[in-house]
């Protein structure tokens, strides 16, 4: 089995067990489930198709469904759009096979670091393929990391929060944001699986990641749209931000990520006192 056959066949078996029976309609069944999940037959039977055909699907055979059951497979294992998105990905339905390209060096147009600059009182960041971060505002830097200080193999959203001890201590919720930054780069990487650099990013991440082997052999995918984050910053202590991501037209490999605070709350007083001590001038110290 190749390996894009192997990724399609451990993806729909992941999805499988962890599809819940009642939520998909199907009666109570008297005989004791031996693993969690629904069988094959009754993935095949909520999908419309006999089990002989999903069980070659779920063996990586090379078969392309047609779009009306590949958004019957979706229902049947109750994918959200991120999931589905990966399994058409995976099953080469999107378009014709996409050979191997020559990837360029992402630079951010001079109008959207004039954005990013006027969006002064509000961090934002724009990240690349891979989640490279490619530009990052006074504010993102002061909140998160500077990250244009660091070498250029080092300014990766995913390594920065799977390596970086800071990072582990800034976010309360670190598994959670850790966890999400995995499963969006497993997402990109079937939409594009012969990006070298992300296959090479992935390779030492499982290397050097205990939790990053755990949490991508679930074959989990996630898209970042929008969400929150609850941070205890050594500086202003604890706040929660909310993010919503935009992608510029024109350029769909970079995502701009805008984050904000709900006025008069003690998170906005928290990041307003951030703001003036990321300006004040000299050495600066955490606030007591």
């Amino acid at each position: 089995m190749t390996g894009r056959n192997q990724e399609l066949a451990d993806f729909l078996r992941r999805a499988r067990s962890q599809s819940d029976p009642a939520r998909a309609g199907l009666p109570p069944d008297a005989r004791v489930r031996r693993v969690p999940g629904l069988r094959r037959e009754e993935v095949a039977l909520l999908a419309g198709v006999s089990t002989d055909y999903y069980a070659r699907l779920e063996q990586g055979r090379r078969i392309v469904p047609s779009p009306a059951v590949v958004e019957a497979l979706g229902r049947a294992l109750d994918l959200d759009d991120a999931g589905r998105a990966h399994l058409e990905d995976l099953l080469g339905t999107t378009g014709a096979p996409r050979r191997p390209r020559a990837r360029g060096v992402q630079r951010v147009r001079p109008g959207l670091r004039q954005l990013l600059d006027a969006l002064d009182g509000e961090p934002a960041m724009i990240l690349g393929r891979r989640t490279d971060i490619l530009a990052a505002n006074r504010m993102a830097r002061a909140l998160f990391a500077d990250f244009e200080a660091r070498r250029p193999a080092e300014r990766n959203y995913a390594r920065w929060m799977l390596l970086d001890e800071d990072a582990r201590a800034l976010f309360v919720d670190w598994e959670v944001q850790a966890r999400a930054a995995v499963e969006s780069l497993r997402l990109e990487l079937g939409a594009d699986p012969h990006d070298r650099a992300t296959t090479e990013l992935v390779a030492a991440l499982r290397e050097a990641s205990a939790e990053f082997r755990a949490w991508w052999d679930e074959h989990r995918v996630h898209q970042r749209t929008h969400g929150s984050k609850r941070l205890r910053h050594p500086v202003v202590g604890d706040l929660t931000v909310d993010f919503e991501t935009l992608t510029p037209p024109g350029d769909p490999d970079s995502t701009l990520f805008v984050y904000t605070t709900e006025p008069g709350s003690p998170s906005r007083r928290a990041l307003d006192l951030l703001a003036s001590w990321s300006l004040a001038p000299g050495p600066r110290e955490p606030a007591s």
